[in-house]
């Protein structure tokens, strides 16, 4: 389970889809960067865009900063980080892969390594999946009690606007009771 949250860490959003950077999984596989993105050259034909993209140098910027101010709080990540990109030429974005460009890998790369770690990677796309899934669920509960509620205050409302009228009646017939009456009394 610690290595499918450690994976989780390791996937971004990017251009609306859920990623992981080669330099990401090459930590993972226990490769060289640079000896992955060989491999996957090698095989470009299996990587369609859709499968894999290089980031583009103002993505790679932004996201590099976000990294950096997410594990500024303490956490030894950033070191990790850093030494990771110490390496790699800085003019030269990463790729990132899609869940299909990552299980595409798995073709690509043959040690026992990469294929365990291939199985958790999905393992982990899975649980994101999962996860989202219950959150679409609680937003749709919330959106009917919030149509619930809706309903309920109109009902409230018109609860509380016949009690006010009721009021209103008794307050006026007490006055007529309370008048000076005129006339012959008894």
């Amino acid at each position: 389970m610690q290595i499918i949250q450690s994976i989780q860490n390791k996937i971004y959003d990017i251009r609306g889809e859920r990623v992981m950077l080669d330099y990401d999984l090459a930590e993972l596989y226990e490769v060289a960067t640079k000896a992955l993105n060989q491999a996957i050259k090698r095989n470009i034909k299996r990587f369609p865009e859709d499968f894999m993209f290089r980031l583009s140098t103002e993505e790679w910027n932004s996201m590099r900063s976000q990294i950096v101010t997410a594990y500024q709080s303490g956490n030894t990540k950033i070191q990790v980080l850093s030494s990771a990109q110490s390496k790699r030429n800085s003019s030269v974005t990463p790729f990132a892969f899609t869940e299909q460009g990552i299980a595409m890998l798995s073709s690509v790369l043959h040690s026992d390594k990469a294929i365990n770690m291939n199985i958790a990677i999905m393992r982990a796309f899975v649980e994101i999946r999962k996860v989202l899934l219950q959150q679409n669920d609680l937003k749709e509960q919330l959106r009917l009690v919030k149509d619930k509620i809706g309903e309920h205050d109109a009902q409230l409302n018109q609860i509380y606007d016949a009690l006010e009228n009721i009021l209103d009646e008794k307050a006026a017939q007490r006055k007529w009771e309370e008048r000076d009456r005129i006339g012959f009394k008894k």
